[in-house]
Formats: C-alpha cells, sequence, structure tokens
C-alpha cells in the first residue's frame, strides 16, 4: 500500500510539472511536497490554506478528486467524462494538458466562476431579465439537469462507500449466538476506526455490497487485483469480554446454501449433514470479503485460556461471565403444557429453543422457577469433535470443559512437533502464509525442519454470550488480527426475532451494543 502511493504521488507530481509552467507557475513547484498541493490551490483559485485539507485521512480524497475537477476546468474542460477522466486518470490527463501545445490554462476556474456568477446576481436584482437570460445561456458553468442529478448520485454513492469503507458501517445481528446482550434483529453501528482503519485489500468491488449481489446469486468483487493487509494506528484496543466485528475465519473456501454458508471445512469434520440444498461448487473468498461475525472477546494475545464447568480462566484466573450469558436448560411443566407466553415476558427466544431446551440466563432461569410447577435444569454438555481437532489433545473436551489452549501472540515462539502442532496448523499455513508439511515425524515449514514457530501476528479468541448455542472459537479456532474488522458502537435499530412482523423493540433503540 505503502509503495503504491508513493508511485502515485511520484507520477501525479511529474504531470503537473508542465501543467505549473502553463499556468505561470515555477514548475519545480510540482515536485516539492506540499508546496505543490499549495500551489495547484492557487492555480484553479483556491486559497492556499484549501490545501491544508489534504492531511485529514478521508476527508483529503475528496478534496483532491475536486482539485483534480478545477484544474482541467482551468483549461476549459467543462463536460462530465472530461471531469471523470480528470479524476479516474488524473496523471495521463495532466501529461497531456501539459505537453499538448494547443492546450491552454484560461486562468483560475474558481474565480471565473465567482466573478460569472455576481454578474448573474447583479443582473437579477437589477431587473435585468434579457441580459440575465443572456448571461444564464452563455454560462459556461452551467450543468443539465441531468448532469447535476448524475454528479449527485455519484457522489452519494462513493462517499457512502468510503464512510462504510473506513469509518463507519451498519450490520444486522441475523443469529442468537449473542443472546442475551445482542438479540436476533438489532441493527449495529461499527466503528472501523477504533482498533484501527483496515485499507481495502479487495479493490475492484460493486460499491456498497459485501460479499454477495442480490438477485444475480454471485460475488460482488473480483479477487485481483488485490493489496496486501495494512492498518491504520489504533486509538483503542480489544480488551477482555468487549464485542468485536471481525471476518470470519474459516470463511475463505465457502459453499452456498439458500438459508446460510457454510465452510468446507466443517462440512469436511462433519459438522453439516450432506444435504441436496448445498452446492458443489466451492467459493474462495479474500480476508475482507469472508462474512462478518461478532462475539465477544474472551481471550488475548498471549493468554491462557481454559474452560471448567463453564467457568472461563484467562491465564488461571476466573473471567467475569457477561451479565447477560446464556446456557442450555431443560424447562418442563409439572401440571399441563409449559406456558409459553411467560417465557416471552421473560425475553425468553422461544424460537431458538426446541421444547423443552431453552437458551437461558441467570435471571431467567429464577423468574421460570418463580412460576411454579415448573423445575428447570442445566442441560449437559458431552463430549464433541471442537477445535484444534486432534483426539490426542482434546479428545474428551466440551464447551463447558475446554482447554487449556495458548492464544497466539505476535514475537512469542512455541514448540512444535507433530503431537502438539495441531492448534497453529493454519495459523502458520493459511494465516501467516508458509508451506507447512509433517513426515516422518517431523514438522517441516517452508521446506526446513522446525521445532519451533514464532507468531508473525497477534490473535484473539472470540465467544458468544449464547454459550451453548455459537459457533465460535471452540469451533474454528483463533481469530487473526487481519481480520478484525470494528468496535460495536450502539443498537440504531432492533426487530423482534430479525422480523418486523413481530414489531419493534423500541428501548433498545439508541442503546449501547457494548453490554459486558
Amino acid at each position: 500500500m505503502f509503495l503504491f502511493l508513493i508511485v502515485a504521488y511520484i507520477l501525479l507530481s511529474l504531470s503537473l510539472y508542465k501543467v505549473f509552467e502553463k499556468a505561470e507557475k515555477p514548475g519545480w513547484h510540482a515536485l516539492v511536497p506540499g508546496l505543490n498541493f499549495v500551489t495547484w490551490a492557487e492555480i484553479v483559485g483556491r486559497t492556499k490554506a484549501h490545501a491544508a485539507w489534504l492531511l485529514f485521512p478521508i476527508v483529503n480524497i475528496f478534496i483532491l478528486a475536486a482539485l483534480c475537477i478545477d484544474l482541467v476546468r482551468s483549461f476549459g474542460k467543462h463536460s462530465f467524462w472530461q471531469s471523470f477522466a480528470a479524476v479516474v486518470a488524473a496523471p495521463l490527463y495532466f501529461f497531456y494538458l501539459g505537453m499538448k501545445d494547443e492546450e491552454k490554462y484560461e486562468g483560475p476556474v474558481m474565480e471565473a466562476e465567482r466573478a460569472y456568477k455576481s454578474k448573474l446576481e447583479e443582473a437579477q436584482k437589477a431587473g435585468k431579465t434579457k441580459q440575465y437570460a443572456r448571461l444564464q445561456e452563455k454560462n459556461p458553468f452551467k450543468k443539465s439537469g441531468a448532469r447535476e442529478w448524475a454528479e449527485s448520485i455519484i457522489f452519494a454513492v462513493f462517499a457512502a462507500a468510503f464512510i462504510r469503507m473506513f469509518l463507519i458501517e451498519m450490520y444486522k445481528i441475523p443469529t442468537s449466538s449473542m443472546e442475551g446482550s445482542l438479540l436476533v434483529g438489532d441493527f449495529l453501528c461499527v466503528s472501523k476506526a477504533h482498533y484501527g482503519i483496515r485499507t481495502p485489500m479487495t479493490i475492484a468491488m460493486v460499491p456498497l455490497l459485501h460479499n454477495r449481489i442480490p438477485f444475480l446469486d454471485a460475488e460482488s468483487y473480483w479477487e485481483k487485483p488485490s493489496l496486501p493487509y495494512f492498518r491504520l494506528p489504533a486509538f483503542d484496543k480489544i480488551e477482555h469480554n468487549e464485542p468485536v466485528v471481525f471476518n470470519y475465519p474459516e470463511g475463505d473456501s465457502v459453499v452456498i446454501t439458500p438459508a446460510r454458508t457454510f465452510s468446507v471445512y466443517d462440512i469436511k469434520r462433519g459438522g453439516v449433514a450432506r444435504t441436496s440444498d448445498i452446492r458443489e461448487e466451492i467459493v474462495t473468498r479474500p480476508i475482507d470479503k469472508k462474512d462478518h461475525y461478532i462475539k465477544r472477546c474472551i481471550g488475548l494475545p498471549g493468554d491462557s485460556l481454559q474452560i471448567i464447568d463453564r467457568e472461563v480462566l484467562i491465564n488461571g484466573e476466573p473471567l467475569p461471565n457477561p451479565s447477560k450469558v446464556q446456557f442450555a436448560y431443560i424447562v418442563r411443566s409439572q401440571g399441563g403444557p409449559l406456558n409459553t407466553k411467560r417465557l416471552l415476558d421473560f425475553g425468553v427466544n422461544i424460537t431458538d429453543g426446541r421444547d423443552p431446551v431453552y437458551m437461558l440466563n441467570e435471571e431467567q432461569v429464577e423468574k421460570i422457577e418463580g412460576m411454579g410447577n415448573v423445575t428447570v435444569e442445566l442441560l449437559p454438555q458431552s463430549a464433541r469433535p471442537l477445535f484444534p481437532y486432534d483426539p490426542n489433545i482434546n479428545g474428551n473436551w466440551t464447551v463447558d470443559n475446554y482447554g487449556p489452549i495458548y492464544i497466539p501472540k505476535k514475537g512469542a515462539t512455541v514448540p512444535i512437533s507433530p503431537a502438539t502442532i495441531a492448534p497453529y496448523k493454519r495459523v502458520i499455513k493459511n494465516y501467516e502464509g508458509n508451506d507447512l508439511d509433517i513426515r516422518d515425524g517431523k514438522v517441516y515449514i517452508n521446506g526446513q525442519e522446525s521445532t519451533e514457530y514464532t507468531f508473525k501476528m497477534d490473535y484473539y479468541w472470540m465467544m458468544g454470550d449464547n454459550r451453548h448455542n455459537s459457533e465460535d472459537s471452540r469451533v474454528w479456532g483463533f481469530v487473526p488480527e487481519d481480520h478484525v474488522v470494528g468496535k460495536p458502537l450502539f443498537i440504531w435499530f432492533s426487530t423482534k426475532f430479525g422480523d418486523m412482523k413481530n414489531g419493534i423493540r423500541w428501548k433498545r433503540l439508541f442503546t449501547t451494543a457494548n453490554k459486558k
């Protein structure tokens, strides 16, 4: 990214050399960082201070685009397509203007536009209708209604796309894995700046779409060309028990169904039944186009995590549970059918359970027990295949009794062998781009026998608040730092169970999304 920006800047500076000379400014000004933009602002009729806006991230993109348009207008290029070319092919167009003898500088366009506007206002105030009409007819700065609409739409789309790409994005909670903190149907406002703005890796895409084009049943991007991972400095850091939005780590190879997207890894492990609606086609996705997930960060880089009887231990110390953490309970009525209306009144998501099993938090358990003639019993969790899917390491682990497991930290070194490498296979090969081979009882990384490995990135451990109904790090492992998207700020809208037909949760509107 840095190299790309440097090359683009050098080309732009060189292309302005002859343009500046035609505007009767020293050509060498174009080659001096900072001075070139100040001189540019003068040439188009803006103040020198206007160039200072180029120091502000995101805003500078729109300021630079406006300067490009104003520059070609100062050479008498006023059409829509000439302005479009000035933005998308600035260096080439500027080289043309500078080298072509017949292209002449007409003066600062902003000053000319302001002067012409003053003439129009004077004629209108003086009641000189004929003069006003003639001025309007000959107005070189006048735009047609169609062009005004086109430019407004283009600006709105690209402004929204840049804001969505770099600053703020809206997300909808589709599943119950974070209940009861974040509910199905909650719409979140998520900041992409708190943990450091991640610059785009996929650059050829349909604006305002993430990874699928509605109705066309196709991906909304091209994987090539692409840029390497780069993140601007953060002004906040991820802490224990904070909800985080991230790209689904195993989402690099997926199969699409009408109901949802499955990773091929889950299918290979037998975690998904092979049904007729699962297609054979595998869709590959780059990091920033993987599906978005939201979970709570339970473990930070360098932590050792273990779960004992549903209690999370970080480095041997208990981590407080979220206030609304849920587990699966068996709820039985001793006298007639269970009153599910009362469960709804207690905030129980009855669509998330199957009678008699419901996902409940501690407060809901107490309320249901207070109904009388009702028993509430925790549903035992049996051993099942979990990350890292090595029976010699975690053959008897459950979601309630899990670990211990070390969470990789950038710069930390761990010993590896065929018996211990399972948790870090995907880290070494997929996330950090090494060739990994295990043969003859030895581990080979990039062709070299290795007995230890030093991590290149930080990793996080994410879990849902609905602990017995959440696909999280216990299923697919660590979340790399380059997959982190942003921090949820607040809930701006919420529908009951994700459907407007069920009504709106008015009390949740504009409440914090960072409940612990």
